[in-house]
């Protein structure tokens, strides 16, 4: 006799495996809902069940198929649009997430973890003014909906509206007092706001409450390196990856961290971790494009330059501008690559400052704004102009983004201004109000996206005119950024094109120099150098990074056909001590004809310069200050013509000294003359005689002149302001001569 097969009671199957779910019994609840499935292939409901298992158990592919199928059957099933943004949404597909946000919240206007998530993936895609306005909702539905106000408040941290954002991570912690991430981000605006101290106490306060948060760890390095505390910021970082190897910002943290330490080596390691993590990272890969040109680590170097080149030219983040220098000989990159960086990192913000034109000032106000005003290379070419400006005619003032470091120079500087500010603890927007206030009607940055600068300050345009000037050779690619201070050969009528800024030509050189530079009396002996005691000694005191393979060709080249000759060379760090006597052998060229020299005092410095028979120059980046260095302490400077400012400044520098004889236009010529005047001693015997006659009369040291020209510039910025007419190129014609 057959006997009928078993029934199965399909709800009470389907209501086991969703409580088998809630519980957590993923896995369970899927064999259950597939064989179901089996039996009503069709039912959307076991569709969208099943799929948000897969997703849940990172089956991501497989859920999302299953969620689409869903709605294909049941279009208006508000939780499946959800599931599938919130799936897209880890696999950082934005766009498609929020549309699908967005179709869940027409069907059910009442989802607030979909406004959430609409506003996070919007944050995420750069838009967080439309991501606060999400948010906005999600709490006018449950008003004290703490996440929201989490995710309101990194939105205003983006806007910068930092005070803002302050205010919306307390209201979080204030409903739900344990909320480690709040105070985490709390930290974060903090930062953001120089209160470095209040910042490590917000970290200290999630870790207590979560000790394996990365990102309270990692914030805390961050602190601690604002604070000068680098070995704890390093141990920071490091217990931050020791919870989350893939949190690519502690990476980044650590890397930069390394950096100012120079260990290079050990922070390009650093960054390749983070290329591991995501290799598409904003500006990473420019990144270690520089940190190898630190090490001379040359292996790959010119593809890793084409990688870079390419994505410019697809208007991809991919390269800070400084690092990009040092390799580029092309002024339409190098412009590129700096808007992006400006647009990325620093935009332009909404104007909150309004300007009288009809200040009843009796003198212009001029504002330095400099993080290197101490015995550091901008300030070694510019305390005397600081010393020389007319005083009659102007008010400076100095905002100080660094340090007072006790040296000569500093005590210059102290004495020079008419008010020096520190602003090292002062937010973007704070250091904004304050030139605002003072009624500072030219603000001069030095720094660009060199050293400690400040670049976001000039985004709030707290001064009617602001110039870039000295620190960073080329255009910052800023909107708000006026004038760009030149000279005709650093920048040729023809290269405008390349550069955001309009152009002030100065007569002679654009470089301003310090003609009190004190040279040491000291007389250096080859040996006490390390020096052979006989043979030409060409010498190149430029950091490691301006040393690129085929400017060591070059040197190569002329070591060859120059017997007894040696290269001296400026010890920038170990491994890149060690690269470059390696790429020496490869070229056939002993080690021992590459000396090495120690960083000392500058007037030491200088004064062993005299022991050397002629400066060669680096390309595509010039020698600027050390080049002048050589020049001041009678050293000729042999140099190359460039394509971009920085690989001009050189030739500059030797037109205004008048030796344009020492300026080549090809590299083969730039090789033919380093070996002619190594085995012509009459001819460089004639040029350095040149040079000490030309050393005290011609441009380039006589600041009186330099200041008198620049001054002028600053007043025909002043006037053409003053009559309401936008900034425009010009030159100054030379007032002395």
């Amino acid at each position: 006799m057959r006997q009928n097969p078993p029934t199965f009671d399909l709800n009470a199957m389907l209501h086991h495996a969703i409580s088998l779910h809630q519980s957590g019994n993923i896995n369970q609840a899927i064999e259950i809902y597939s064989r179901l499935l089996k039996n009503d292939s069709k039912n959307a409901n076991l569709l969208f069940l099943l799929g948000s298992g897969e997703i849940q158990m990172g089956r991501t592919s497989v859920g999302l198929d299953l969620l689409n199928r869903s709605l294909i059957i049941e279009p208006n099933n508000s939780d499946a649009h959800y599931n599938i943004g919130h799936a897209l949404q880890c696999l950082n597909r934005f766009d498609e997430a929020i549309k699908n946000y967005s179709k869940a919240l027409k069907i059910n206007p009442q989802n607030i973890e979909a406004y959430l998530n609409k506003g996070i993936a919007l944050l995420e895609l750069n838009q967080p003014q439309e991501a606060f306005h999400t948010l906005e909702k999600a709490v006018h539905i449950f008003p004290d909906y703490y996440p929201a106000y989490n995710s309101m408040g990194n939105a205003l941290r983006a806007l910068q509206k930092l005070d803002e954002s302050l205010k919306f991570f307390e209201k979080a912690i204030s409903i739900k007092s344990n909320y480690y991430e709040a105070y985490s981000n709390k930290a974060a605006a903090l930062l953001d706001l120089k209160q470095f101290e209040h910042a490590l106490e917000c970290c200290e306060t999630a870790i207590m409450i979560k000790a394996n948060y990365p990102q309270a760890w990692s914030n805390k390095g961050s602190a601690y390196k604002e604070l000068g505390r680098y070995q704890d910021a390093l141990s920071a970082y490091q217990t931050a990856l020791s919870f989350d190897s893939k949190l690519q910002e502690s990476w980044i943290n650590l890397g930069s961290t390394l950096r100012e330490l120079k260990l290079y080596d050990q922070a390009l390691a650093a960054y390749l971790k983070v290329f591991e993590i995501k290799s598409d990272h904003n500006f990473l890969i420019g990144t270690i494009l520089h940190l190898k040109m630190m090490l001379c680590d040359w292996s790959g170097l010119y593809e890793l330059h084409n990688i870079v080149q390419h994505k410019l030219r697809n208007m991809n983040p991919v390269a800070e501008p400084f690092g990009f220098q040092g390799i580029s000989d092309s002024e339409s990159d190098l412009m590129a690559c700096a808007k992006l960086f400006a647009n990325h990192s620093f935009p332009e913000r909404a104007p909150p400052f309004k300007f009288d034109k009809h200040l009843n000032n009796k003198k212009i106000r001029i504002g330095y704004l400099c993080g290197e005003l101490r015995n550091q290379a901008t300030s070694i070419l510019i305390t005397e102009l600081f010393e020389l400006h007319n005083k009659d005619q102007f008010e400076i003032y100095a905002f100080d983004n660094g340090w007072d470091d006790g040296s000569e120079i500093r005590k210059r500087i102290n004495v020079a201004f008419d008010k020096i500010i520190n602003i090292t603890r002062f937010s973007d927007l704070e250091a904004a109000k304050v030139i605002h206030g003072l009624g500072i009607e030219i603000l001069i940055n030095l720094n660009g996206y060199f050293g400690k600068n400040r670049q976001g300050i000039f985004s709030y345009r707290p001064s009617p005119i602001q110039v870039n000037y000295l620190g960073f050779p080329g255009t910052l690619g800023a909107k708000y950024i006026d004038y760009l201070i030149a000279d005709k050969i650093t920048i040729p009528e023809s290269s405008k094109i390349n550069y955001c800024e309009k152009i002030v030509y100065l007569p002679d050189s654009y470089q301003v120099n310090d003609s009190k530079r004190k040279i040491s009396e000291k007389e250096f002996s080859r040996f006490e150098l390390g020096l052979p005691d006989s043979g030409f000694i060409f010498c190149c005191f430029n950091n490691s990074y301006k040393i690129t393979p085929n400017t060591f060709d070059s040197w190569m080249k002329i070591l060859m056909q120059v017997e007894n000759s040696v290269l001296w060379l400026l010890e920038d760090n170990e491994t890149a001590t060690k690269n470059i006597l390696k790429e020496a052998l490869k070229r056939g060229i002993s080690t021992n004809r590459l000396i090495f020299a120690k960083r000392i005092d500058l007037p030491d410095h200088l004064a062993r310069h005299r022991v050397a028979n002629l400066f060669i120059d680096t390309l595509p980046y010039n020698a600027h200050t050390t080049a002048s260095d050589a020049l001041w302490a009678g050293l000729p400077v042999l140099t190359c013509m460039g394509n971009t400012f920085p690989g001009r400044v050189a030739a500059s520098l030797l037109n205004a000294i008048g030796l344009p004889e020492l300026i080549t236009y090809s590299q083969t010529d730039y090789e033919n003359l380093a070996i002619e005047l190594a085995t012509n001693s009459e001819k460089l015997n004639q040029i350095k005689n040149k040079l000490s006659v030309n050393r005290l009369k011609s441009a380039l040291f006589n600041c009186s002149r330099f200041t008198k020209n620049i001054e002028h510039a600053y007043k025909t910025m002043h006037e053409l302001n003053k009559n309401n007419l936008p900034p425009k190129d010009f030159s100054v014609n030379d007032l002395n001569f």
